[in-house]
């Protein structure tokens, strides 16, 4: 028994030797398993730093370039010619040049920005040299992007066969990076692992279009066609403006007419709140910008909302099993005897939240967007009436017409501060409808469903007499001040029965107390609703009249309003053009029925000019200097300022026409 017994504990510790361990799942070696749902790290092929250290390298050489090609001719001509000089990213001034490449450029340096946020190395190419960190490198990369697609933007505004060629150098090799990094990574452990590559769409389509937009540019400027179309029909909108303002009463008188009938009408007020081309008048560039970064915001918060919040609640709701019943029984909340009947009452909940979520989500994004579109239409308007003489109304304190330094500093953040307010309207709504929608669906809808938790309805049910007193005093009065107190005489309305009015009055004092708190909540309800929805709206003021001074927003717009029409009113460069063309005759290469670049400065600086030259150019120059001389006389002197424009006195700079 014994030699059985030995045979048996060798055989035991040969089995165990064997086995080895009780875990037969256990991975072998290095070997390690992911949890279910989690994405595991990517790892490209090219470390990011080396693809960013490439691309800030190539963009400095391409900056140099572009340097070496831009004269320094605008202020002395003679002085310094032929230095290098610091090519614009973007010319805010020029509405003849196309405005799709800087809306392209800017959606891209702000997708760039918004994924940056979630970054783990905000400037990719310091991991070469030391470890990933954040904090103040964040702040540096601010800086660093803006630097970055400084040189892809300026290739556009030096108008030459090499600029475009650098452009679309630049714009491959931009965009066959970032769709080389999305191929190699698709997904990413932050967030949701698509979101890296949804919130990089935008990115794409930015570097998508420069990348076709550059090699046609290229190709144009090779076949000499550039100068012979499209610089015509970019450069006329100054004179376009001058035919459609000098033609407006041909035009209305002969369309006055027409205007009959259902159809008609409606179009005319579907107008006034959304946007639609008007011939003669563009926006400005600044605007158009605004407009691209408001969609490209909406679009990236919306994402970020609803990537970082649905996936969770779906991966809850089927994470619950039948041991939530013990956890609502702590709590003291028994919904059903039966387990897996509380597992589909808490998934079911757990749903109508995610139904509940989603539909705050579109509805946010849907107003802002209305709200975006008649934000354009008031633009226009204002722009008009400005225009046309009409003076900004900033409340009581005077407002000077002239430039100062605040309106400077208001034009260059208006379009940063558009996208800042909407991306903040956007999460203010989107925290407001989603309460409400949670307020409807648990305490309305969901009740009278199930025929449970009928809290809210008992509530009102044990309060009706209350409701029903302010329903019946409201009503009492309103009929009382209709049959009783009102009385028309000759056409002309008459208060009567003095003394029961002011025994009511004085009689119904406590329930009227109690009608103006209910009154005040949905005072405080409805200005809070309302502030959120048009929290973006920089073109209305959140404050009353008197204090819209102290709204950051409607005080950098009307700035801003001052800046543009103050330098780019399209009626005076026009007349800069016209009288330009009489001062020096245009090459042959030159365009016939535009403006040759620079021409409005030129114009604008005729009346100080010294050249010997110029002032004998002939009779017409002569006349055209007199003509400048008496408009600035004329709207610099101070006598006349309380009589200029008394026709447009009524017209302010909040869209009313004249």
């Amino acid at each position: 028994m014994s030699r059985a017994a030995e045979n048996q504990s060798s055989s035991g510790d040969a089995e165990d030797y064997s086995y080895g361990s009780w875990y037969l799942d256990e991975p072998q070696g290095s070997q390690e398993l992911q949890p279910e749902g989690v994405v595991p790290s990517c790892h490209p092929s090219v470390p990011p730093g080396v693809l960013h250290a490439c691309l800030a390298v190539l963009s400095i050489l391409v900056l140099l370039l572009l340097a070496m090609l831009v004269r320094r001719r605008q202020l002395w001509p003679h002085c310094g010619h032929g230095r290098p000089g610091l090519p614009s990213p973007v010319d805010f001034s020029a509405g003849e040049r196309p405005r799709a490449v800087p809306a392209a450029i800017f959606m891209v340096l702000f997708s760039s920005l918004c994924l940056l946020l979630l970054a783990e190395a905000p400037l990719p190419f310091l991991t070469l040299a030391s470890p990933p960190g954040s904090g103040s490198w964040k702040m540096l990369a601010l800086l660093y992007y803006p630097a970055l697609y400084y040189p892809l933007a300026a290739c556009a505004t030096v108008r030459h066969g090499a600029s475009h060629l650098l452009g679309t150098m630049l714009a491959w090799t931009h965009f066959g990076v970032q769709v080389w990094q999305r191929a190699e990574c698709p997904q990413l452990p932050k967030i949701y692992k698509y979101y890296s590559l949804l919130a990089s769409l935008p990115l794409l389509l930015g570097l998508g279009f420069l990348s076709l937009w550059y090699p046609v540019q290229l190709v144009r400027s090779f076949s000499h066609r550039t100068g012979v179309g499209s610089e015509e029909q970019r450069s006329s909108y100054p004179e376009e403006y001058l035919r459609t303002l000098l033609c407006r009463k041909k035009l209305g008188s002969s369309s006055h007419t027409s205007k009959h009938g259902f159809l008609s009408r409606a179009w005319t007020r579907f107008r006034h709140y959304i946007y639609t081309p008007q011939r003669g008048f563009r926006l400005p560039l600044k605007l158009v910008l605004s407009a691209t970064l408001t969609g490209t915001s909406i679009y990236q918060v919306a994402l970020l909302l609803l990537v970082g919040v649905v996936p969770t609640i779906q991966k809850v709701r089927a994470g619950i099993t039948t041991d939530v019943s013990y956890l609502l029984a702590g709590f003291g909340i028994v919904l059903s005897e039966d387990r897996q009947e509380v597992v589909e009452l808490v998934k079911h909940h757990l749903w109508a939240v995610e139904v509940c979520y989603v539909s705050a989500l579109v509805l946010s994004c849907s107003l802002t967007f209305f709200v975006l579109i008649r934000s354009l239409v008031t633009h226009r308007a204002n722009l008009q009436a400005l225009h046309r003489g009409a003076a900004l109304d900033l409340g009581p304190l005077p407002q000077s017409p002239h430039l100062s330094r605040q309106a400077i500093f208001c034009w260059m953040n208006f379009s940063a501060y558009q996208t800042a307010f909407t991306c903040l309207g956007l999460l203010v709504q989107q925290i407001i409808f989603f309460l409400g929608t949670m307020a409807l669906a648990f305490l309305v809808f969901m009740p009278v469903l199930h025929g449970r938790n009928l809290l809210l309805l008992r509530s009102l049910e044990s309060l009706w007499p209350f409701w029903l007193t302010l329903a019946l005093a409201v009503t009492l009065q309103n009929m009382a001040a209709h049959w009783v107190f009102l009385e028309t005489r000759h056409g002309w309305a008459e208060l009567t029965n003095r003394r029961m009015l002011y025994a009511a009055t004085f009689l119904l004092f406590p329930i009227n107390v109690l009608v103006g708190a209910v009154v005040a909540a949905w005072r405080v309800l409805l200005s809070a609703l309302y502030n959120a929805i048009h929290f973006g709206q920089m073109d209305l003021s959140l404050l009353p009249p008197r204090a819209a001074t102290l709204d950051p927003g409607y005080h950098t717009y009307c700035n801003f309003l001052k800046l543009e029409v103050s330098q780019a009113h399209p009626a005076m460069t026009a007349f800069c053009a016209l009288l330009l063309r009489t001062q020096k005759p245009q090459p042959a290469s030159a365009p016939q029925g535009g403006l040759r670049l620079g021409a409005e400065e030129e114009g604008m600086q005729l009346l100080q000019t010294k050249d010997p030259v110029a002032k004998g150019a002939g009779p017409r120059a002569c006349q055209g200097r007199a003509r400048w001389g008496l408009a600035y006389t004329l709207l610099h002197n101070p006598a006349l300022q309380a009589f200029r424009k008394q026709a447009l006195s009524g017209a302010q700079a909040n869209g009313a026409q004249s």
